[in-house]
Parts: structure tokens; C-alpha cells; sequence
């Protein structure tokens, strides 16, 4: 099997190289995102491999179709940027990785809310110019305040349990709640009202996307903290800046951004960002941000890599699973 692989970093081959060539598999490696120009690059090979800033519009599946690419394979779980209708259209599969490590993430979303709450992102700086002035460095105590998290998956209910380790109270929201798992759910409303931190950990849909906008940020509590690791378009990002100018959000961790396909993953030190929320983000000193690294761990990198190869083996051997399909008008996953 031939598979072309897109935005291709050297972490990957690390992991995807010895794998590939134990299940015999001939991967050509693509610095380039996958897109509408980079589409054609793909000639020759039965499948694709993408990740979560590779563009999968119905353009792009209509040029992999026609050069004969059978298989989308995502190494990652969120396939937001992945036209299902298209995909169907022109029979191409698409498989993902379910689960790869949630702990990684969830203990990335603590890292980011610590920072945050506590300015070490701030304290680092002052001093290694040995600067060891306090003064600006506030915070509060964790231990007693109420986290809302939205999305229960594995991820979240992961993140639940480190705050339930800091003596935090814990109420979710989830459009399909988890049973018999004790977890206090409420309605999103109240968990706006009532939340000191508020953690997303859901998928970005047309009924998530903006999840965190003008609208819902008014009915959260003064001083929010807002911590994002999953999807960057669960905020509406004008309304964030908005939030934090007017002091209504106290803090931010965030792992995703709206608008991240370009800059994310790439080094841009020595450059002028040319987008102007993205550039206004990192200027406010309680916004913590880092580029997507929630996952990057050895062992999630490891367990991506084993089971998209897995993926791909057994779609060659005529089999699929974590297959992602669109079926009466809604998004699916099936396991064989």
C-alpha cells in the first residue's frame, strides 16, 4: 500500500517510519499541507494521510478522487475539516484515531489553567532577568472553586478527575451525558453561571462552533477563566478579546485558535503576524497559549501512529474500522 502523507513533521517519521515498514507499508512524507494545490501530489498512492490543519474540502476529495486515492487517513480524533458529503460522493473512505492518549491532553488543559492563574508563563520571564519581584503575580486558589466542563468524552472526564485531585467542585454539560458515571450535569446556562474555570472539551460541529460567544460570555461569572484544548472555533475569538478588554474573563489558556491552519506548527519567530486577533491574543499577559501540543506526548504520538498504520493495513486487507461516515445527514462512526 502506498500512502502519501501530508504536513509531515520529524516527529512523525520517528514514530510512523519502523511501524510502516514492519506492516509493509511505502509512505512518500509531504512537508505541504494537504489542499487544493497540493491535492495532485497524491497521484500514484491509495491513500492519504492528514492531520488537523489539512484542508479536506469538497474540492480537494474531487481532486483525490480523480487521480485515484481510496482512503482519507486522519491521525488525529477531530475531523471537523473533512467534507463528509464529498467524500461520500466520490466513495473515498475516511478512518480517524479514536482515542489516542487522553491524558496527555487533560494534563496539558491543567498545565495551561496552573499557568494562567498563576502568571508562571510571566514569573519564568521576570526571572531569568533575575527579576524576582512578586508584584503582578496573584492568583487564587483552586481548590474550592467550581470547574464547568463541556464534553464529557475521555478527555473531559479525565480533565474532571485532576480537578476533582484539587478539591475543585466539578459540573459538566454534554449533550449526551455519560450514565451512572457521577458526574453533576447541568444545563449549559447554569454551567456558565456558576463556573470560576470553564474547560472545553467537545467537538467543533455547526451546533458547537462559537459554543463561547458575546451571548453566553455575558452570563458567566466576572473573572472567568476560559481554557480551550480542543477545537480553536468553539470561540468566537472577537468576543474572547472583547471579554478580556473588559476585564468580564480573567484569564485565558488555550491550546487551539480559530484561524490556527496557517501559523500553528510552523515557526514564525522572526516574522510579522499578520493576524491581528491572533497577534492581539498573545499581547494580553493572561492569555496563555501555546500551538496545538496538548497530544504531544510519546505516548500519544506512539498510540497515533500504531493505530493509523492499523488503519491503513487492514483497509488494504479489505477491512475498515474507525471508519467516520455521513449517513442521514449526520456524522457517524462505525466499527467493524
Amino acid at each position: 500500500m502506498k500512502v502519501a502523507f501530508f504536513d509531515t513533521k520529524p516527529y512523525d517519521k520517528l514514530w510512523f517510519d519502523p511501524m510502516a515498514k514492519e506492516s509493509d507499508i511505502k509512505i512518500k512524507y509531504f512537508e505541504n499541507k494537504l489542499n487544493d494545490d497540493t491535492a495532485v501530489m497524491a497521484k500514484g498512492y491509495d491513500a492519504v494521510c492528514v492531520f488537523v490543519n489539512d484542508t479536506i474540502n469538497a474540492q480537494v476529495i474531487a481532486i483525490l478522487a480523480q487521480i485515484g486515492v481510496k482512503l482519507i487517513a486522519l491521525r488525529c480524533s477531530g475531523y471537523n475539516n473533512v467534507d463528509f458529503k464529498a467524500a461520500k460522493e466520490h466513495n473515498i473512505k475516511v478512518v480517524r484515531v479514536p482515542s489516542y492518549s487522553p491524558s496527555a491532553v487533560a494534563e496539558h488543559t491543567a498545565a495551561l489553567l496552573l499557568a494562567v492563574n498563576r502568571k508562571t508563563h510571566k514569573a519564568y520571564i521576570r526571572t531569568k532577568d533575575s527579576n524576582f519581584n512578586i508584584n503582578g503575580l496573584l492568583g487564587f486558589d483552586l481548590a474550592g472553586k467550581t470547574a464547568g466542563i463541556i464534553g464529557t468524552g475521555q478527555i473531559g472526564r479525565m480533565f474532571i478527575d485532576i480537578c476533582r485531585g484539587f478539591k475543585m467542585q466539578v459540573i459538566a454539560y454534554d449533550l449526551y451525558p455519560k450514565e451512572n458515571s457521577g458526574i453533576d450535569y447541568v444545563t449549559l446556562d447554569e454551567l456558565f453561571k456558576r463556573s470560576h474555570v470553564i474547560s472545553l472539551h467537545c467537538p467543533l460541529t455547526k451546533e458547537t462552533k462559537h459554543l463561547i460567544n458575546e451571548q453566553t460570555i455575558q452570563k458567566m461569572q466576572d473573572n472567568v477563566f476560559i481554557i480551550n484544548t480542543s477545537r480553536g472555533a468553539l470561540i468566537d475569538t472577537t468576543a474572547l478579546i472583547e471579554g478580556l478588554k473588559s476585564k468580564k474573563i480573567g484569564g485565558a489558556g488555550l491550546d487551539v485558535y480559530e484561524e490556527e491552519s496557517e501559523y500553528f506548527f510552523e515557526d514564525y519567530s522572526n516574522e510579522i503576524i499578520e493576524d491581528d486577533e491572533l497577534a492581539r491574543l498573545l499581547a494580553f499577559p493572561n492569555v496563555v497559549m501555546t500551538s496545538h501540543q496538548g497530544f504531544f506526548t510519546k505516548e500519544a504520538l506512539e498510540a497515533i501512529a500504531r493505530v493509523t498504520i492499523n488503519n491503513l493495513k487492514e483497509f488494504e486487507n479489505g477491512k475498515i474500522t474507525n471508519e467516520v461516515v455521513l449517513k442521514d445527514n449526520s456524522i457517524v462512526e462505525k466499527r467493524n
